[in-house]
């Protein structure tokens, strides 16, 4: 096990109606806010205005920046950050999924820097602070809502990248299951993508002696693996939505990586279909990370075994572990595909034609991963098996 150093501060405020004590959580840190938000579809739920009364009742002023999208682009995040210096705002409010927290979090960051907030992505700069943010989380997914990280897309080039600082992990996150009854059940099947991603990119490691984390990374997959099924028949069923909704926040908040070296492979290949196809980012995982370990697999097979048996209820053979490891690939490749999602790049409509540019891309600051570091023919392969 290695060294580590955990804290998460974030406050989570979690249960039905919770998104009531917004505007009490939000007054201790500031009279006046920026309330940011994607869509429509707050509006149409009546969260907006639920969220806008106990704002209102709490004395808290605000200026509104909605148009969130998907991967969340620069050009709105430069926008957010000039009204916040506008209007002198010093707290952003993020109601919204993973999209509208991570570009609250890069305005945050962008708001005191005097360069472009790019910079903090293309790492020309390091984030000495950030104002703080708050979240009412309505699509449990990303697991920005207590992370320290934020991905976003530069529409100049569709470059996706991130920034991570402890600085802008939220202050509070309202996580309330009943705000995710209305999800489409593709945006419900690709945020379990997303939060089964972000285990796996702890589980597979190369470091030993990590038992505990290893059953709780387990433990938080069968959980996820049992639910979403059971909400995406009955969207309102709470226990599901529950479980799955802290499912996310836990896959995300350092617990599971702590005393091991984790990987991101995947999600850094995964962030080139991403930033250029525009496709949901669970989506693109669930295509991608089947055929990561397909590639990988044969670099340590046992952890691969140990997955397939412990998570998926692969019965081992013990002198053919390769074939346990296979198994379990293949069971995560299916349960993908039972929940209506992709598991080839064909589906995503992902071209032959710019492979070799998003693995060039994907390495341009040098190999991605630690399971197995992988360079640009590496990840061209792994493209090449994802087809």
């Amino acid at each position: 096990m290695e060294n580590f150093v955990f804290q998460n501060p974030t406050k989570i405020i979690f249960g039905r109606d919770t998104e009531g004590q917004v505007g009490k959580e939000t007054k201790e840190y500031a009279d006046r806010v920026l309330l940011h938000y994607g869509g429509g579809s707050i509006k149409k739920s009546g969260l907006y205005d639920r969220v806008v009364a106990s704002l209102q009742e709490a004395g808290v002023d605000f200026i509104e920046l909605s148009g969130v999208q998907p991967n969340p682009r620069l050009s709105l995040i430069k926008k957010g950050i000039e009204l916040c210096r506008q209007h002198q705002i010093n707290f952003i409010l993020a109601v919204g999924g993973g999209s509208v927290i991570d570009s609250a979090k890069a305005i945050a960051v962008g708001v005191p820097y005097a360069g472009d907030v790019w910079d903090f992505f293309e790492r020309k700069a390091t984030i000495r602070e950030a104002l703080p943010v708050g979240v009412v989380l309505t699509i449990p997914a990303a697991g920005s809502e207590t992370s320290p990280a934020s991905v976003v897309t530069n529409d100049d080039g569709a470059w996706k990248r991130d920034i991570g600082s402890d600085l802008i992990r939220p202050k509070f996150a309202i996580l309330n299951p009943e705000l995710t009854y209305t999800l489409p059940a593709y945006q419900t099947a690709c945020g379990v993508a997303d939060i089964m991603a972000h285990i796996m990119e702890r589980y597979f490691t190369r470091t030993r002696n990590t038992d505990l984390t290893d059953r709780l990374c387990e433990a938080t997959l069968r959980t996820v693996i049992k639910y979403a099924p059971l909400a995406l028949a009955n969207p309102t069923d709470y226990s599901a939505r529950a479980e799955i909704m802290w499912a996310g926040t836990v896959a995300h908040n350092d617990l599971l990586g702590t005393g091991r070296i984790e990987d991101w492979g995947s999600h850094m290949i995964e962030h080139e279909i991403s930033g250029i196809y525009d496709v949901p980012h669970g989506a693109g995982l669930a295509v991608v990370f089947p055929a990561w370990m397909r590639y990988v697999y044969h670099e340590d097979v046992n952890v691969f075994a140990r997955f397939a048996a412990r998570v998926w209820d692969v019965e081992p053979d013990f002198d053919h572990p390769e074939k346990t490891a296979l198994a379990g690939i293949e069971r995560l490749k299916e349960f993908f595909r039972s929940l209506g999602l992709p598991v080839t790049l064909g589906e995503l409509k992902v071209g032959d034609d710019r492979l070799e540019e998003m693995a060039a891309k994907c390495t341009a600051r040098g190999p991605v991963g630690n399971f197995k570091k992988l360079y640009k023919e590496d990840v061209y392969a792994i493209y090449q098996l994802a087809r």
